[in-house]
């Protein structure tokens, strides 16, 4: 466990240096529990790299107390929630309204859900390589946004993007250009989707899929998607926990819309490196998908945002992705 502090401190210590760029001159506050051993290690993490920090045990104030100490924090302070689960404070969002403040942010949300030898995997998840996150990330995204098209091989199954797609959005760390500075930690994704989602067909297999508590589920077989006009419309190989989720999602909005198309970035976890917290996960070094209406960060015609209540991550087996004519996937590495 000593260990796993000191690599903790050392990489939360390149967090603030390197991406979140906090000024030690500027005030901080950590709001923390000691709910789970992967909280109480960060806790002890933030405060070795933030010693002037002041500190707001969750269980010790109420709600207001501690809203009120944020929201009158000055324009540059930085924020940090190490949480659990979630703690419920009464800004809807805090984390939004936070930003609305110009306030920097670093949450850290789910905590109980690692434990073990997946507290280790997640404290290597937070180590920040700002030349590897930042070339990788711009070097994608100039590539989504200028493709026509692409593709996923998975085995001898393909899904075909045959559209351009929407400009690709980073969570690298990279704040320079940015409204807002922070986020959920840790990162390491590029994110997009089709422009148009009836341009998507073909099958593919998955071997992870977000459950229905929000746990990263591994089948003991790939489940094979078939998708016919950017809806799946059907499945092979499935288990009863992933029949249920698509039962879920049909049951809120009809059909199994597919949306995002996730670039993970980190690569602490890979398919032998899993942590149970699927926020976390979904930055794994590969390509995820979302099934279900609901993705914010786009908006299309006839997806009407309060009728979106589904977005669940299903994660690639062995991917090839192809943008045109590249490989820029291959082998568990990016080639951009």
């Amino acid at each position: 466990m000593k260990e796993t502090g000191t690599i903790a401190a050392a990489n939360i210590r390149d967090i603030l240096t390197s991406a979140i760029e906090h000024d030690p001159h500027h005030q901080a506050v950590i709001v923390h529990d000691d709910d789970s051993d992967l909280a109480r290690l960060l806790t002890q993490a933030y405060r070795d790299c933030l010693p002037d920090a002041r500190l707001m045990a969750y269980q010790d104030h109420s709600p207001e107390m501690i809203t009120s100490a944020l929201m009158v924090l000055p324009p540059g302070s930085l924020v940090v929630l190490l949480q659990s689960s979630r703690f419920k404070l009464n800004a809807f969002r805090v984390r939004v309204e936070l930003f609305k403040r110009s306030l920097k942010v670093i949450e850290h949300p789910h905590l109980a859900r690692m434990n073990g030898d997946e507290m280790a995997i997640y404290i290597d998840a937070l180590a920040y390589d700002p030349t590897y996150y930042r070339e990788t990330g711009h070097a994608l995204k100039r590539r989504i946004d200028a493709a026509c098209g692409g593709v996923i091989h998975t085995g001898a199954n393909g899904l075909s993007f045959d559209s351009p797609f929407e400009p690709a959005k980073l969570n690298i760390g990279d704040y320079r250009d940015m409204k807002n500075i922070g986020g959920q930690f840790p990162i390491g994704e590029v994110f997009t989707e089709a422009k148009e989602l009836e341009a998507v067909s073909g099958r593919i297999q998955i071997n992870f899929f977000g459950d229905r508590a929000f746990s990263v589920n591994r089948p003991k077989r790939a489940i094979t998607l078939i998708v016919i006009r950017g809806r799946v419309t059907d499945t092979e190989d499935s288990t009863e926990e992933f029949d249920q989720v698509l039962e879920n999602i049909r049951a809120d909005e009809d059909e199994v819309i597919l949306r995002e198309l996730g670039l993970g970035l980190n690569r602490a976890f890979s398919s032998s490196r899993t942590v149970c917290d699927i926020g976390s996960f979904e930055r794994m070094c590969g390509i995820h998908l979302s099934l279900g209406a609901k993705h914010h960060s786009y908006t299309k015609p006839g997806i009407r945002k309060r009728d979106a209540k589904h977005h669940v991550d299903v994660f690639v087996e062995n991917p090839v992705f192809r943008l045109d004519d590249a490989i820029v996937f291959q082998n568990g590495r990016w080639q951009v």
